[in-house]
């Protein structure tokens, strides 16, 4: 479990140091500053971020707007524009991106957490494999962004031992620790989306490969005793071609 990674591309370091102390003391990861196409692209590929933070304006032959869309083309990841005033052309340009959100200079530290917020629920919402998804518990990729505070918790699925349900709650447990989310069990079952994790209870979901042993009833999954409902042991079975 790692807190959001947000990446930097602004080619003003003053500013971009500025908005990397920010989204520290916000209680994010940040990557290196890059100030150009290049090294953005580069910076991609090493730092692997769950989020961008990219100035329209960047030195060099291409701008902001031409990383945009070989962000969209080959990075499945949701990125903020940062814009100043920008010309009519340039920002007729940006809209045709279609960013999932803004962010105009300057701004402040509640302004920056806002768009962060803002570009997670409205790229999770277009990316979701269920039309609804609820705020502030968002899925992108193969992890979910889980809100907890003021803080977004970067949860793998892979991490995700099972699910617990308390009518409208769930509990995430991973190693050591279980995160609280509004949602109903099927909808998040629905929202992941993943072949890994799978209902075998009414109030439970596990994922498979974290299963330990099992047996008619239960079954041992990353240290604890899960339940086996009579609705679920046969499709369970299956999955694991024990039946």
């Amino acid at each position: 479990m790692k807190p959001v990674k947000v990446g930097i591309v602004e080619d003003e370091m003053l500013i971009a140091l500025s908005i990397r102390k920010a989204l520290t003391e916000l209680g994010y990861d940040t990557t290196d500053p890059a100030i150009n196409y290049t090294e953005a692209l580069a910076m991609i590929e090493r730092e692997k971020p769950d989020i961008l933070l990219l100035d329209i304006v960047l030195s060099g032959s291409n701008d902001g707007i031409d990383l945009a869309w070989k962000i969209k083309e080959n990075y499945n990841i949701p990125f903020i524009f940062l814009t100043a005033n920008s010309d009519a052309a340039t920002v007729e340009r940006a809209k045709k991106v279609s960013p999932p959100a803004y962010l105009v200079k300057p701004f402040n530290k509640d302004e920056l957490y806002t768009s962060i917020e803002i570009c997670l629920h409205n790229f999770s919402t277009i990316t979701a494999k269920v039309p609804s998804i609820e705020k502030g518990n968002y899925f992108i990729n193969d992890s979910l962004f889980i809100k907890q505070g003021q803080n977004f918790i970067k949860v793998r699925l892979d991490e995700i031992i099972f699910i617990e349900s308390d009518k409208k709650y769930v509990y995430i447990h991973i190693e050591g620790k279980k995160l609280l989310v509004r949602e109903t069990m099927q909808n998040y079952v629905d929202i992941i989306g993943s072949k890994h994790i799978m209902r075998v209870h009414r109030s439970f979901a596990i994922n498979l490969n974290h299963i330990q042993s099992i047996n008619t009833d239960t079954l041992i999954v990353g240290g604890h005793e899960v339940p086996i409902g009579k609705a679920y042991r046969e499709e369970l079975l299956n999955s694991l071609r024990l039946g």
